[in-house]
């Protein structure tokens, strides 16, 4: 089946690379024309890993460009409401129209709940939750104006169902988007306006680490492991696996779907 969102525009957030970068390449594929954001820069000194660049972003809108679609760029921090309406103005001004959002962007560190510091709560809390409560403040009033409805996606984790350690910044960032997808799903739906999250195990090639190698922190504590949380025998899931899940629920396959959780996480939620 081909052109599944075909004369739709997709906006993804954290699109440098990695999921992001899968979803909006995904989503062009089947014919959707995408608004693709990113930081593109530094963070905080707390994140234990580099962030996407300029070219990063550029080569995503290549990478969308390459399937026929059309692809504008904007760089802007998901913590600043006035970059993200920006960015989906512009975004809008260009390709005309908005059908479907999927609030990607998300950050992750590690550190006991009594170890952390303010500023690593602070950034994880404000990128992947109040960042992602503004990519939808920007986008809905558009979405209502336009009256064709629309698909909301917001991008969790396997720890928003779970509680996963040694991040429980990242665990709490993540259950709040579940909260937050929900109550957003009753607001906008009288409107023909669905919002899912999506949940998935860890995820290769996204660029994102860990403060120490897995191999360390499972020694420091038994409790935790990448690898061995999942039921199936993959210690991860590919970019791509999860842009699959994003494109169904982007399309009309799932047009009465709203309010799920939906995984992609090789078992590990279902994990005795």
């Amino acid at each position: 089946m081909t052109g599944r969102v075909s004369g739709r525009v997709a906006l993804v957030t954290g699109a440098g690379r990695g999921q992001g970068r899968a979803h909006c390449v995904r989503l062009a594929e089947e014919g959707a024309d995408v608004i693709a954001i990113d930081i593109c820069g530094p963070l905080s000194p707390e994140i234990p890993y580099e962030m996407a660049t300029d070219e990063d972003l550029k080569q995503t809108a290549r990478l969308v460009e390459a399937t026929g679609g059309q692809c504008v760029t904007a760089v802007a921090d998901v913590r600043d409401i006035i970059q993200v309406r920006a960015a989906v103005e512009t975004g809008i001004a260009e390709l005309g129209r908005l059908d479907i959002v999927v609030a990607n962007a998300g950050v992750i560190s590690t550190g006991y709940s009594w170890e952390l510091t303010d500023d690593a709560w602070d950034v994880v809390i404000d990128t992947n939750l109040k960042g992602t409560w503004n990519t939808t403040r920007a986008t809905i009033p558009h979405l209502i104006d336009a009256g064709h409805g629309g698909s909301i996606v917001l991008v969790s984790s396997a720890a928003g169902i779970r509680g996963h350690l040694p991040y429980s910044h990242y665990v709490a960032s993540k259950h709040g988007i579940v909260g937050l997808m929900k109550a957003l799903a009753n607001e906008v739906g009288r409107h023909n306006i669905r919002v899912n999250s999506l949940h998935p195990t860890a995820v290769t090639n996204t660029g994102l680490s860990l403060n120490k190698p897995p191999e360390v922190l499972a020694a420091e504590d038994p409790l935790f492991g990448i690898g061995a949380m999942n039921v199936m025998p993959v210690d991860a899931v590919e970019p791509r696996d999860v842009a699959n899940a994003v494109l169904f629920l982007a399309s009309d396959e799932a047009r009465y779907v709203t309010g799920l959780q939906m995984t992609v996480d090789a078992g590990a939620t279902n994990k005795p």
